[in-house]
Parts: C-alpha cells; sequence; structure tokens
C-alpha cells in the first residue's frame, strides 16, 4: 500500500471548510464590487486550443502552460495559466456587436506549471476586470482606482502601487537599432536592475553616445513623482517616450485625486509583461511582501488576432493570495444544531422547525442518533432543545 497517497503535488493546495468558506465570501463580496462599478461577469472555460490561448503573449505564457492533446481533435489544448487572452478574446468575438466600452470581470482557477520560486502555488483562483474600447488615462485610471477599492474591500492595508510604461523601454530600443537578442538580452538585465551588467552590454554594442546614456539611466529612475522631470530632461525628445511620459503624470494626477492616500511609485525599467501590454503597467505591493499582490496595465492589440484589434486595461489578482493578506476576522461560528429524537411526535415537529429555519436562511445541522461530538463540532453556536413540546432556540453553551 502507497502510505503517499494523500500527498498533492508540489505547488498544488486544497482549502479546508474555514478557509473555502472565507475564500468564497471574499470572492462574492469582489464579484458585487464589480457589479457595483459596471462591470459583468463572463466565465470563460478551463482548456482551450491552445493558439487560442496563449495569442497576444509572445512567450510570456507559453512555459507556464500546461499542454495535452484533444482526443477529439486531435489539436493541442491547454489549460489557462491566464484568463485575460481569454477575456479578450470573448471581447474580440463573442460580443463584436458592442461598438463602445466593454467592462467584464471574471474569476476562476488557473494551473501553472511553475510556481513563482518564492513558494508560491501553481494553481490558485485568479480574479480580474478587464476594460475594453477606451483609449484613454481615464480608463487606465478606473482600473487603478477599481484595483485600490478591490484590495481595499479584501481588507489589505497598507498598499501601495508601482507605476511603469513599457513604451519607454520599446521606444529607446527602436531609436538605439537594437536587434530582437539584444533587446531581450538588455531587458533580462533590466528586470534584475544589473546596472554593471547593463553597462557593459551597452559599451559591447557601442551605441551612440546618447541613446546609450539613455539607456542606461532606465535603472535609476524610480522613486516619486519628481522621477517622471528627471526623465523628461534625460530621455530625450523622442515623441512616444514623451507621451509615455505624459500619460504617467495624467495617471498619477487623476489617481492622486481619487485616493490622496495611496503612495505611487514610479520605476521606468519595470517591463512586467513587456510582450503583451502596450502601455502603463502597475501593481501593488503591501510592506513584508516580496511580490505583488496585484497588477495590472494596457493591452492594446490583445484582440488583434481575433479579428478585433480594440483599447484594453485591466487588473488581476490572486484571490488566495488575497484571503491570506486580509486584516479583517474570520467569521464566527454560525448555526443551529438540531439533535437526533427519538420521539415520534417531536421528531414530526422537529422536522418542521428545520424546514422553517433553513428556509428562513438559517444554517441548521441536524444531529444523528448516537453520533459523537455535538454542537460545537458541527460549528453551531446555537441548539434546539425541546421544551413543554415546543422546539426551542438557545445556546449551546447554555
Amino acid at each position: 500500500m502507497n502510505s503517499d497517497r494523500w500527498l498533492l503535488p508540489e505547488g498544488i493546495e486544497e482549502l479546508l471548510p474555514p478557509q473555502a468558506a472565507e475564500l468564497d465570501r471574499l470572492r462574492r463580496t469582489l464579484l458585487d464590487l464589480f457589479q457595483c462599478w459596471g462591470y459583468e461577469l463572463v466565465m470563460p472555460p478551463l482548456v482551450e486550443y491552445l493558439d487560442s490561448l496563449l495569442t497576444g503573449t509572445g512567450n510570456d505564457l507559453d512555459i507556464q502552460t500546461f499542454k495535452l492533446t484533444d482526443q477529439a481533435s486531435g489539436r493541442l489544448l491547454g489549460v489557462r495559466a491566464d484568463m485575460t487572452p481569454q477575456v479578450a478574446r470573448i471581447d474580440a468575438h463573442r460580443l463584436a456587436s458592442h461598438a463602445g466600452p466593454v467592462r467584464l470581470c471574471y474569476q476562476g482557477t488557473v494551473l501553472n506549471t511553475r510556481g513563482d520560486g518564492l513558494g508560491g502555488s501553481r494553481s490558485f483562483t485568479q480574479i480580474g476586470a478587464e476594460l475594453y474600447g477606451h483609449a484613454g488615462v481615464e480608463s487606465d485610471s478606473e482600473m487603478l482606482c477599481l484595483m485600490l477599492e478591490t484590495l481595499q474591500a479584501a481588507g489589505v492595508d497598507e498598499v501601495f502601487i508601482d507605476l511603469g510604461h513599457v513604451g519607454i523601454f520599446r521606444a529607446l530600443c527602436v531609436a538605439a537599432g537594437l536587434s530582437e537578442m539584444q533587446e531581450s538580452q538588455l531587458f533580462d538585465a533590466l528586470q534584475r536592475k544589473a546596472v554593471p551588467e547593463i553597462e557593459a552590454l551597452l559599451d559591447e554594442w557601442q551605441l551612440a553616445d546618447d541613446i546609450g546614456a539613455r539607456l542606461a539611466a532606465l535603472p535609476w529612475l524610480n522613486g516619486g513623482i519628481e522621477v517622471l522631470a528627471r526623465a523628461r530632461q534625460c530621455l530625450g525628445d523622442d515623441a512616444a517616450i514623451v507621451a509615455a511620459l505624459d500619460q504617467l503624470e495624467g495617471l498619477a494626477e487623476m489617481v492622486g485625486r481619487q485616493r490622496p492616500e495611496v503612495p505611487l511609485h514610479f520605476d521606468l525599467a519595470e517591463l512586467r509583461g513587456y510582450h503583451y501590454h502596450t502601455g502603463v503597467v502597475f501593481s501593488a505591493y503591501v510592506p513584508g511582501q516580496g511580490r505583488a499582490i496585484a497588477q495590472g496595465g494596457r493591452y492594446d492589440d490583445i484582440g488583434r488576432v481575433f479579428g478585433r484589434s480594440r483599447p484594453a486595461t485591466g487588473f488581476s489578482a490572486n484571490l488566495n493570495g488575497l484571503m491570506r493578506l486580509a486584516n479583517v476576522a474570520a467569521a464566527p461560528n454560525r448555526g443551529i444544531f438540531a439533535p437526533a429524537c427519538e420521539d415520534a411526535v417531536l421528531q414530526a415537529s422537529l422536522t418542521e422547525k428545520i424546514v422553517a429555519l433553513r428556509a428562513s436562511g438559517e444554517r441548521v445541522v441536524a444531529g444523528f442518533p448516537g453520533q459523537s461530538g455535538g454542537a460545537a463540532e458541527a460549528g453551531c453556536e446555537r441548539i434546539l432543545m425541546a421544551v413543554d413540546g415546543r422546539w426551542l432556540i438557545q445556546n449551546s453553551n447554555v
């Protein structure tokens, strides 16, 4: 007999009753919040054809996606590692008749081939929102403010936001005439903030002094709002860079008016999702956590391969992670324990009482003859007791 059959694969977890109930409560709270902002719920499938599932994301999701062969068609399927491409497909194809802005939200399990290297789960509930059909900074602001309100509703405190814009690095690479391989090497070094490596690469490529200096400045352009003024001075007057800085400045102003208590940090070398994001990117952090707890940004071209290229912005979060960070007390046990009854007359009235209580929304747990444990083990703080032929609700510790 295999004594390890109870083990789960590495990075795969399950939730027991208290945590599962709390996750579901949080899920409903956040979906209700999205609905109040006008976001409509969609439920994409767990698996899709691989070419559809990875569309528009470059290689970012390829290595994270489990692949299998469809026995019905012989085509490759993928188990979703991120729901954003699926929602983009829905907007582009299934909702193609909608000409104006479309607001969609979602939640569901995703599966990754690898963890994040920090002990994170490979399977978790992803929740998020997407806005299609508007290209202005106003929709980026709405998405960022909705992300902040989502974290607040989840009970996550002391949030600060990290802001970047992938268009700046992209414009500099074009101006420098970097090859695809060179761009990839520099991208990797920037993500690690490996300044000596960055400087060595730029020296090796013998770029013109001005463009080399601008690329070398990127790792140092991080901090408060003053970073944008510094960037205007040292990154030149390239139209795409100026437009990107204008967008960041406008976004900071809008978010600052609505959420002045939230610290904004700017990092112009932040390139998360570089291969499919097209503009502003933003991430939420809390003290003591080394990775983002929610993240999003603009990805205007993601629906192009589905036949409809529209402006798009969105964010997503790991619902399991938010639950663990929530600074709220767990919901107390609530319920009524109905003990087993051997008297036929009392049993009939007990059954009627249980039905009526459940119909009114009460949680009622029926006991069995001879069972061990009682109200406390059933998670009930109250109990039904027969008093003069009537079933009355009393505190279980009475």
